[in-house]
């Protein structure tokens, strides 16, 4: 890619394409394997150069990842492993390119104007960027720096990996919480829950800025309690602007033949608006605002 061309990647905000057909459910299904994510992690745990890291691309666009006009920045490398990932070919650090931190902060000065003007910033997501956090925090000191606002796009698995001093530097998470039910969770992932609703408690605790983020896939994860759950943790957390329902697509489709891995949802459709409207309530009831 050169300089000058920020080629689309499909953030998590665009799992919002129109339903197009009744939902058929999903199977029930054991946790994935494991093996390849774990090996991840514990190559990212390896690293020591933190000036430099596995990058997959670039997006620049308005109205998804944050506000305002913002660049996101893909990471390559990811430690779970969730049956509905739209971007499949960010699971491994092998497959991005090495860029410096100040390549990044090359291209982050550029748009900074517009940014700021929007009211918008840098997105660092993946993949999951805590997998390389050294790394995502030495361009947000940098971003700070610049007066450019950040926003951290994580699944919270490896939150405990991010100081407190390191917190102050993100403006803005953005936290997948992909079920509320343990099983669910560990179904839909392969991981535990408890991580990410430990950061979410965290961040909470700190007065951080949340987003959350949650993907519905009629059969999987569109389970009356597995939402209450969530809806239920959210409503004791201070600091949730927000909580967008991400209706499930297939527009990550192709992607999965090239994992070697099975593409469990490949028969998923996604959820009718009625579905949607269900789960919305669930999240307002509780006094959530609900996007």
């Amino acid at each position: 890619m050169t300089d000058d061309t920020l080629p689309v990647e499909a953030g998590a905000a665009a799992a919002v394409a129109a339903p197009v057909a009744a939902p058929v459910a999903a199977p029930v299904l054991d946790a994935p394997p494991m093996e390849i994510a774990d090996q991840e992690i514990a190559a990212a745990d390896l690293i020591r150069d933190h000036q430099t890291g596995s990058v997959h691309s670039w997006d620049l666009v308005t109205g998804a990842d944050g506000p305002g006009t913002r660049m996101t920045l893909f990471l390559a490398g990811c430690g779970m492993r969730c049956q509905f990932c739209q971007n499949p070919d960010t699971w491994r650090m092998r497959d991005g390119k090495r860029h410096t931190v100040d390549e990044v902060m090359e291209k982050v000065t550029r748009y900074a104007t517009i940014m700021k003007v929007t009211g918008g910033g840098l997105t660092i997501s993946g993949g999951e960027p805590l997998l390389q956090s050294k790394f995502v925090m030495n361009i947000f000191r940098r971003c700070h720096d610049l007066n450019v606002q950040t926003a951290l796009d994580t699944a919270g698995l490896l939150g405990a990996r991010l100081s407190d001093d390191d917190l102050n530097y993100v403006d803005l998470v953005l936290l997948d919480i992909k079920s509320g039910l343990p099983e669910t969770y560990k179904r839909v992932t392969g991981r535990e829950l408890q991580p990410t609703l430990d950061f979410a408690r965290r961040l909470s605790d700190l007065g951080k800025t949340m987003w959350i983020r949650f993907v519905l896939v009629p059969g999987l994860t569109d389970a009356v309690e597995n939402v209450d759950a969530i809806a239920d943790f959210v409503a004791t957390l201070d600091g949730v602007q927000r909580l967008e329902v991400l209706p499930f697509h297939q527009l990550g489709r192709d992607k999965w033949a090239a994992t070697g891995e099975p593409y469990l949802l490949e028969n998923t459709q996604p959820p009718d608006k009625e579905l949607i409207e269900r789960v919305k309530q669930q999240f307002a009831r509780r006094g959530i605002t609900v996007m």
